[in-house]
């Protein structure tokens, strides 16, 4: 019986569709039993795949509210492969991206961007004017819920702002975003909690302060893999932006303590056995380290062996772009292990990891191999 796997040459990124599926599952379960009408619109930025944006549509049905993006490169993507109602969660400036982004608006009514100041609303509405749209760009206020990376301040100043855009006729304002990525990894999961409800109460305040003064948001957007289920609960809240817990990865396993299966994988070769050290052939440039450094998952079957060992008693550090070093655990002892053996990494960021690879392939029992080209990889204009 021969692997399905050895026709890979390594590394490789592996996917488990089973895995995959019911992560999004699993997710969609508990955002239903948490709250009553919050819809799901995954963040796509971390899969990359128009492949695996449709996998999400499919699997959620009427909870799924279209898809989220990073960026508008990743946006043109997206709309390529048939995929129209997606919110670009960073803001756009710059004449070449506002040029793109005024094709994608007249192809799809439903694209929409975040703006956090009146410069930013002034160069899209003069855009959308030179473009002739025929109807307005959506678009959403984002709010610093805390994260002190982009956004406007709750409050009075996210009401000028959305009274601003509100005078522009080639602007339509639906809504407001607020994202508390500082809180998705915070352990313990109770201070997690308390932060995210915190953050919340600034984003829902502002939304009281704009419906008060007749500017009522439709699309109220939070959260993450780490604090949806916080977000979801809060009153006010439309719709949650999780992505990574379809792959998940060291990092989101440390902190939601196993709730979603480890579905993304990077297959790798063992090079040499030394006697303090292993080397596989995945480093740098297979393994993204912003986030730690990946964890030995498990050794594969080898040819006419169905068993899989577990290696949870190795550890792994880069050892230059091209290599990685396997050392020995707490028990000091090193596996059986000889060159041309394979083995599976746990990365530490999927999101990361993802963009350094142009092909991701989904692997299921009794299946072919697929190969799944990552097209948005390296969109990062």
């Amino acid at each position: 019986m021969t692997n399905a796997l050895d026709c890979l040459d390594t590394p490789s990124l592996l996917l488990d569709r089973q895995k995959l599926k019911a992560n999004t599952r699993k997710l969609l379960h508990l955002l239903r039993e948490k709250s009553t009408g919050v819809k799901l619109r995954p963040h796509c930025k971390g899969v990359k795949a128009p492949a695996l944006a449709r996998l999400f549509l499919a699997e959620g049905g009427e909870t799924i509210e279209g898809i989220c993006v990073a960026k508008t490169s990743e946006a043109e993507v997206m709309v390529a492969a048939g995929i129209t109602d997606i919110l670009i969660t960073t803001e756009v400036i710059g004449k070449n991206k506002t040029g793109r982004l005024m094709k994608l608006a007249a192809l799809c009514p439903e694209l929409k961007v975040v703006v956090d100041s009146r410069t930013l609303v002034e160069n899209l509405a003069g855009a959308c004017k030179e473009a002739a749209l025929p109807q307005p760009l959506k678009v959403l206020v984002e709010i610093n819920v805390g994260q002190n990376r982009t956004g406007v301040e709750p409050g009075e100043e996210a009401l000028h702002l959305a009274q601003f855009i509100s005078q522009m006729p080639e602007l339509k304002l639906v809504g407001l975003q607020g994202y508390e990525g500082h809180l998705q990894h915070l352990c313990p999961t109770s201070e997690r909690e308390r932060l995210c409800r915190e953050a919340m109460e600034k984003l829902t305040a502002t939304t009281k302060l704009l419906t008060e003064n007749g500017l009522a948001p439709s699309i109220v957007t939070t959260g993450g893999t780490g604090t949806f289920l916080t977000c979801a609960a809060t009153d006010g809240v439309t719709e949650v932006q999780p992505g990574s817990f379809a792959l998940m990865d060291t990092a989101y396993t440390d902190a939601l303590a196993g709730t979603y299966e480890i579905a993304l994988t990077v297959l790798t070769t063992v090079l040499g056995v030394y006697r303090d050290r292993i080397v596989v052939d995945a480093g740098l440039k297979s393994l993204s380290t912003d986030m730690g450094f990946a964890r030995p998952f498990k050794q594969l079957p080898e040819q006419g062996n169905t068993v899989a060992r577990t290696l949870h008693n190795l550890t792994y550090t880069p050892g230059g772009d091209e290599h990685g070093i396997l050392k020995a655990g707490q028990d000091g002892t090193l596996p059986d292990l000889k060159p041309g053996d394979r083995l599976l990494l746990i990365p530490s960021h999927c999101d990361t990891t993802l963009n350094l690879y142009d092909t991701l392939y989904l692997t299921e029992p009794g299946r072919e191999i697929e190969a799944v080209p990552i097209l948005a990889r390296g969109k990062v204009q």
